[in-house]
């Protein structure tokens, strides 16, 4: 599949064969909030995050576009992107290294096609508001993934609870409204807890017009890009906290049928290497931290810095895979389905914590209907495959891991742990 990415509408460019065309200029192709948010920063962005964040979007463009249904096998597409960028000499040398952490993450077959550009007139728009406002822009010294999940609540809780000053919250919210909705809930929650400010937090919007392919397995990666792109404005070398769970980072499947959409390699240790590795030669001065890596979901909880205040806006989170499945069934509000894989590692790892959860799930013992079943039985089947003898080659199933070895495995293993005993207790 040939894909041509422009930003401006004055871009002429058409490659030979070209099977879709994607307009960034276009919000009837694409629509992205990044250049218009009033957010101001201390400097302008660097060229080369700029870059990654239109390569991001490309990516998931595409991701969208070409259904899986259409590769031969099923799944894995083979995908050329030709796409404008103003570092052209840091892209063509970092074409591999893009290719191979893309291909991971998606699973599928990319190739980058790079052209020359200049920055566009909304770029330049934006860059003056920066320049004047800039005065008046907060310094940061760390900036932190803000889901609306259960893991970045306890991430921030952590960072805050911990006394660290200066945080900036980055969110990205997609064509449905449940994962807009817990963010908006939990950021004033945060911001009357911790006297935070509302210019702390930054909120930004990406949605494919005519996406039709669901399992969007490279969203983390513009979530990501957003967040380096802003830490790019801060002018001095910053953290970037992806606060997850380790046993959903070795996104381990618990059966053979788990190897599909549900398996998503968001913070894989391998793809935060090759990521980190990218970063660096681009020079982007941005650290990519997982301080839970080697943490179950329960222990994330058990440890949380402020219990109380975790215990209390528990169901102001959202961990569903598809928290808006639910209005097409005539539910009003988002809410946990209770069944998907995110969903049981969620009420496992409450249980496990002796939380008291007044979450809303739509089914949480299994009996709905067909895919709740199918679900229950996929899960309860890989828990009596499970085998700790085998736990060095189990880690390995989504990805090469080389380093600290041993904590991976008893971490699977602690979590394994974790989701048989919640489900010793269904039926």
């Amino acid at each position: 599949m040939i894909i041509n990415i422009k930003v401006t509408n004055e871009d002429e460019f058409v490659p030979n064969n070209q099977d879709i065309a994607v307009n960034f200029a276009d919000d009837s192709s694409f629509s992205f909030t990044f250049w218009n948010n009033k957010n101001k920063t201390l400097e302008w962005y660097s060229s080369q995050a700029i870059d990654l964040l239109y390569i991001s979007l490309a990516v998931f463009a595409a991701d969208r576009l070409v259904p899986r249904s259409d590769a031969v096998d099923g799944w894995s597409r083979t995908i050329d992107l030709y796409i404008p960028v103003l570092e052209i000499s840091k892209w063509v040398l970092n074409c591999e290294l893009l290719e191979k952490m893309v291909g991971f993450l998606s699973g599928d077959y990319w190739k980058f096609h790079f052209r020359k550009r200049e920055f566009t007139s909304r770029e330049i728009k934006h860059k003056s508001k920066i320049e004047k406002s800039k005065k008046t822009a907060k310094t940061y010294d760390r900036v932190c993934m803000f889901s609306g999940g259960l893991d970045s609540f306890v991430g921030i809780t952590d960072i805050l609870e911990n006394g660290a000053k200066n945080n900036l919250f980055i969110s990205l919210y997609g064509g449905g409204k449940g994962t807009k909705e817990y963010q908006g809930l939990l950021k004033e929650k945060f911001i009357e807890k911790y006297k935070l400010e509302a210019r702390d937090f930054h909120q930004y919007y990406a949605k494919v017009v005519s996406g039709i392919e669901d399992t969007t397995r490279t969203r983390s990666f513009m979530f990501f890009a957003h967040a380096i792109t802003v830490a790019s404005s801060l002018g001095k070398p910053v953290d970037l906290i992806i606060p997850e769970n380790g046993l959903i980072s070795l996104n381990i499947p618990s059966t053979s049928s788990r190897l599909g959409s549900s398996s998503t390699r968001t913070t894989h240790p391998y793809y935060l290497k090759l990521f980190q590795e990218l970063i660096n030669n681009l020079e982007i001065p941005v650290t990519l931290k997982n301080p839970y890596q080697f943490y179950t979901k329960g222990e994330m909880l058990i440890n949380c810095k402020n219990k109380e205040f975790l215990e209390n806006n528990l169901s102001n989170t959202m961990s569903c895979s598809h928290p808006d499945n639910g209005r097409m069934l005539g539910e009003k509000h988002a809410r946990h389905c209770g069944y998907c894989l995110p969903c049981v590692i969620r009420q496992a790892a409450i249980k496990k914590s002796h939380l008291q959860d007044d979450s809303s799930y739509r089914d949480s013992g299994f009996v709905s209907g067909e895919t709740a079943k199918m679900s229950l039985n996929s899960y309860k089947l890989g828990i009596e495959k499970f085998n700790r003898k085998y736990a060095f080659m189990t880690i390995q199933k989504s990805g090469p891991i080389t380093e600290n070895i041993d904590r991976f495995m008893q971490l699977y293993i602690r979590g394994m742990d974790e989701v048989r005993e919640y489900l010793e207790g269904i039926e």
